[in-house]
């Protein structure tokens, strides 16, 4: 009896407990069926898996080039949007490159509107610039930005001698647009001409970044408030001999920099924005090739640079025709960023329609 009377509640329980236990297993079969693998016979628990590489929120930005109807900007804006376009290609769906415009200040539109997206933007007053051409640029951005369209909430401030090398991704950040520091932008240096334009009250000399207004990625919003107050500086710049002086041909890029510092927009400063051949030798990671300087060498590869070479690019020798197809590469022993500057330069030529009409002049 006393072993019975022990037995009973102990299979009571145990027989609860499988019960509760089958009932756990057929809820939780009810609430996530298991299905089964065609490779076995056995059920296997479903693995969600957790997504890889998920690409970044596009962050597109609106490229745009400032240009005379000259021959000189026409053909480098034309080169320059060759390789613009395949850049944008070879980034793919994700790439921030957005969209392109040649802002034209010439006030007329000229025979290359379907080639390159264009807004015709009104030149200065006659005898404003006083000669120096690059005045028209901020009053130009001005009208693109008060009357365009822009969808992109970026903008890229480019230039016609810049040849995009590789996609190129939204280098800003948060407030802070991305440029690239020029050595010759010294604002330590002319401190007290640019004082003139920039108040002690309004912060430190240093807060003036050693910057263009290219290559620069911005915000929309920045840009809007910054370009009128860069128009403004640049025309009292021009107007005081001190400064025009001082600044000479970079003038338009100390009133950028110092517009900037004005409206407060800092600036992340990427040395490996681009190269300027022939003094950067290595096109490496970079994303653009500034081809400002002349390149000169002699036959065996060596710079001349301030003597003509016997081997010689310079966008000045094209002021007042276009390059050619195929222009000769350099000699052996010329640096790797000239060889690719000027295969790029062939390479447009090569495949921009009737280029060669276009250097005889017969489609003027």
């Amino acid at each position: 009896m006393a072993n019975g009377a022990w037995c009973a509640p102990l299979l009571v329980s145990i027989s609860v407990a499988l019960i509760t236990y089958n009932i756990i297993i057929s809820s939780h079969a009810t609430l996530n069926p298991i299905r089964s693998s065609t490779s076995s016979s056995f059920p296997r628990d479903p693995v969600i898996r957790m997504p890889i590489d998920l690409p970044k929120p596009r962050r597109l930005f609106h490229t745009a080039v400032t240009a005379s109807d000259s021959v000189y900007n026409t053909w480098q804006c034309r080169v320059m949007y060759y390789w613009f376009k395949k850049a944008r290609a070879a980034g793919g769906p994700y790439s921030d490159m957005g969209g392109f415009t040649r802002i034209l200040h010439s006030g007329h539109p000229d025979r290359f509107m379907d080639e390159i997206p264009t807004f015709v933007a009104d030149p200065l007053p006659a005898g404003t610039d006083q000669g120096y051409i690059v005045l028209n640029r901020p009053w130009a951005f001005v009208q693109w930005l008060q009357k365009a369209n822009i969808e992109e909430e970026y903008i890229f401030m480019s230039e016609p001698d810049h040849i995009i090398v590789k996609p190129i991704p939204n280098l800003a950040k948060q407030d802070l647009a991305a440029a690239f520091p020029f050595f010759y932008i010294e604002p330590n240096k002319y401190e007290s001409v640019l004082r003139k334009y920039f108040p002690e009250d309004k912060g430190k000399i240093t807060d003036i970044d050693p910057i263009g207004n290219s290559p620069v990625i911005i915000e929309k919003a920045s840009l809007a408030k910054i370009a009128p107050t860069w128009m403004n500086i640049s025309l009292a710049m021009k107007k005081d001999p001190e400064t025009d002086k001082a600044f000479g041909w970079v003038l338009e890029m100390y009133a950028y920099a110092v517009a900037s510092a004005l409206h407060g927009v800092g600036n992340i400063l990427h040395k490996d924005f681009m190269i300027q051949p022939p003094f950067d030798v290595e096109v490496g990671d970079k994303y653009i090739i500034h081809f400002t300087y002349g390149c000169d060498y002699d036959l065996e590869g060596h710079l001349t640079y301030g003597k003509i070479g016997q081997w010689r690019f310079d966008k000045r020798s094209y002021d007042l025709h276009p390059p050619p197809r195929n222009l000769a590469l350099p000699p052996k022993g010329t640096t790797q960023s000239v060889a690719t500057l000027v295969k790029m330069v062939n390479e447009a030529t090569e495949n921009i329609p009737d280029w060669d009409a276009y250097v005889s002049g017969s489609n003027s």
